[in-house]
């Protein structure tokens, strides 16, 4: 309607930002907390949604969507319970006529902002300094070319393959490196266990792992160029995968004999799904140490390795 702009910008004129803010905070509350109640009255565990004392709703993340469940009067509830306990797919969320009721849409739109935020955002300098990792960089400038030049982030910068040829140890049995890929939260996560058990495993094997790079806006292919700079035997690279709405914080590790940018991806050996919620990264650590010394006996990897 011709004006009605006008109008709109004199009644948020009437408003503090603090008041707009507290609307916002007390319609969440007001829609956690009816999810809340319904929850209650229906046996199972329900979504912990109070909002704390200081007015923040808390994170609806938290709680795993396999412990949720809205369903009013199942036929079969126990059956459906069972069935959620070998999926975190979203089932068992119920509707408000056609949609999504207000809890689902807003869990959904949460994940969805997890995901988003593990591949644009940066592992944390204190997590790259906690590893004491040699830090590099591929051709990538930034986020955005590194997502839309994959074919960049195969390939390191020149002061990055200086600073490797010079700082990494030269002509080990095996390197281990690292990679932000698409997922930072995956390395933040993750490498505080799965690095310590991939060491402990192989010194039980008498290989002994020295510095470990990383590489920021990295994609898989970096390893190919790792390989011949360092003459490394075995390349095991922990890069975060590609992010879902299941979760944000999953890695995988590709193991290569004597990787170089002629070989095909069929020569890299992967372990994926490394996260609390698949693969234990500890439990993983160990399976790859496992794989790594399989490599090196065999001389071989990914398709022609007999696992």
């Amino acid at each position: 309607m011709p004006g009605s702009t006008g109008r709109m910008g004199v009644i948020l004129d009437m408003y503090q930002e603090s008041d707009i803010k507290q609307m916002v905070r007390d319609i969440l509350r007001d829609v956690l907390s009816e999810q809340v109640s319904a929850q209650k009255q229906k046996p199972g565990k329900s979504v912990s949604a109070a909002p704390r004392d200081e007015g923040f709703v808390p994170d609806i993340t938290a709680e795993s969507t396999k412990e949720q469940f809205f369903v009013p009067a199942p036929a079969d509830r126990d059956g459906y319970l069972r069935m959620k306990e070998f999926t975190p797919a979203r089932i068992g969320v119920w509707r408000a006529g056609p949609r999504y009721n207000t809890f689902s849409m807003l869990r959904f739109r949460a994940d969805h902002a997890t995901a988003q935020d593990a591949v644009f955002t940066d592992v944390p300098e204190e997590v790259l300094k906690q590893h004491n990792f040699l830090c590099g960089q591929s051709m990538c400038s930034s986020r955005d070319e590194f997502i839309t030049r994959p074919d960049l982030g195969r390939r390191l910068n020149d002061e990055t393959r200086a600073l490797f040829k010079k700082e990494l140890p030269q002509n080990a049995k095996v390197l281990l490196m690292t990679g932000d890929g698409l997922s930072s939260a995956a390395v933040s996560a993750n490498a505080a266990d799965v690095i310590p058990s991939i060491k402990q495993g192989l010194k039980q094997q008498g290989i002994e792992i020295g510095t470990i790079p990383f590489v920021k806006y990295c994609r898989v292919g970096a390893m190919d160029e790792v390989g011949p700079l360092t003459g490394a035997e075995v390349v095991c690279l922990l890069i975060g995968e590609r992010p879902g709405l299941v979760t944000a914080e999953s890695m995988s590790a590709y193991m290569a004999y004597k990787p170089n940018p002629d070989k095909p991806e069929a020569w890299r050996t992967v372990v994926s799904n490394i996260n609390r919620g698949g693969t234990p990264p500890a439990e993983a650590g160990a399976h790859i140490a496992g794989i790594l010394k399989k490599i090196l006996d065999a001389k071989v990897s990914g398709v022609d390795l007999n696992l």
